[in-house]
């Protein structure tokens, strides 16, 4: 596996959430990371129906675009009751013209637990797929997931997306009330992080 440590990396995310977990992670390992947006770097369109697909488009769209290794994170929340939905399509479902409404996308996921009666726990699983891609497009995929419930209503403001409603096994408190540092410790991110090290950077 080709090494990553030292190197400056391309973050293919307009997230800022995600960039600032994604630079608190890998700083210890030298990695200068820069944002997709900060590059002026446009979003390709996510046209696969998988986490692992999307990752890849992104990864080797910024690695092209940029000439420099490049790191992209698709995840999503899937909760069981629903199927599995919204998974892939998660930030779909926070889609407003006036940008992402992440509070009205966990309202609507908590009305359709509700109609459908669905029995307690409600549970729930954050997914996330990392690619690494090199501007000679190689590629590398390290997959993570954290197991939970969803809970209702929303609790806390530290976190983004639907971290105010998923609420970890073992835990007293949400995503979005944990405390940064103990949330990026134990996460699907953290979890597909963990892989990454182990192969590229430890």
């Amino acid at each position: 596996m080709r090494r990553l440590a030292g190197e400056k990396l391309v973050l293919a995310s307009h997230n800022a959430g995600k960039l600032r977990e994604i630079r608190a992670l890998l700083e210890p390992y030298g990695c200068v990371v820069v944002s997709a947006g900060e590059l002026g770097l446009a979003e390709p369109d996510e046209t696969e129906d998988t986490f692992a697909g999307n990752a890849r488009i992104k990864a080797h769209f910024a690695a092209r675009e940029s000439g420099l290794p490049a790191v992209s994170d698709d995840s999503g929340i899937m909760v069981d009751a629903l199927g599995g939905d919204p998974g892939v399509y998660t930030a779909d479902w926070a889609e407003t013209p006036q940008g992402r409404n992440f509070p009205m996308a966990m309202e609507k996921v908590w009305t359709l637990l509700e109609e459908r009666a669905a029995p307690e726990p409600r549970t729930a699983r954050f997914c996330c797929t990392l690619c690494v891609a090199w501007p000679d497009g190689e590629d590398a995929l390290f997959e993570g997931q954290v197991a939970g419930r969803i809970v209702w209503p929303m609790r806390g403001e530290l976190g983004f997306g639907f971290d105010p409603v998923f609420l970890p096994d073992g835990e007293t408190e949400t995503f979005g009330e944990m405390d940064p540092a103990k949330k990026h410790a134990m996460s699907h991110r953290a979890d597909a992080f963990a892989k990454l090290v182990a192969a590229c950077l430890a």
